[in-house]
């Protein structure tokens, strides 16, 4: 069962929201602020947040950013009040998936919800390497594959952006003694277990084209 932090301080909305994606079968758990929001997210592991932006205590902008910033990759909606266009951009600069803004009808974001869990369940098929983000199960040629940590770390940053220049700091944080020379091993490591045409843009970072 999926499980879902709920941050909605509008207990009328709050209650409606987490009534309707517990009968879909996702485990909710709804909190009223931000700190709570940010406690539940360091004692429990979630398969997705859906925040408010303007809540007591912590922002939905604020916690996220600091989610993101302790390497908090769970996926994330925004819903909030706040329609005009600084705000969403501010929404997905922190590390937003998707924004909804209010009033909504609750089915629209069981909608999102839904379609958010089949992307990041989808395998990802690639010349003859398959990929389960969910399992982390990586086969090529259809015989299962183990990578080690790192290994594992910088391919699924690969994958999961396939055709985006990826900045050379985001691939550091895959490398547990960081540095230019061992990112290159790393790379080069890579490219060769797999077959990879991962490709160094000069100045900014690398892509898997």
């Amino acid at each position: 069962m999926k499980k879902i932090l709920l941050l909605e301080d509008d207990i009328e909305l709050g209650d409606t929201i987490q009534e309707l994606l517990v009968y879909e079968d996702y485990d909710v758990t709804l909190v009223r602020d931000g700190t709570k929001a940010l406690d539940e997210s360091y004692d429990v592991k979630y398969d997705l947040y859906i925040f408010d932006i303007n809540v007591p205590e912590i922002s939905g902008l604020e916690l996220l950013k600091s989610l993101r910033d302790a390497e908090d990759k769970t996926p994330a909606i925004f819903i909030s009040a706040l329609i005009d266009m600084n705000s969403i951009a501010k929404g997905f600069a922190v590390g937003a998936d998707d924004y909804i803004k209010k009033p909504f009808f609750p089915e629209e974001l069981l909608i999102r919800v839904n379609a958010k869990f089949m992307q990041i369940n989808k395998n990802i098929i690639y010349k003859n390497i398959e990929y389960d983000p969910s399992t982390k199960l990586l086969k090529k040629d259809d015989k299962s594959i183990s990578l080690g940590e790192t290994q594992s770390l910088l391919f699924e940053e690969f994958i999961l952006n396939l055709g985006k220049v990826l900045d050379k700091s985001i691939l550091l944080e895959c490398l547990e003694h960081p540095s230019d020379t061992a990112l290159r091993v790393a790379i080069n490591k890579l490219k060769k277990t797999l077959d990879l045409d991962i490709q160094n843009i000069r100045g900014i970072g690398y892509t898997l084209e």
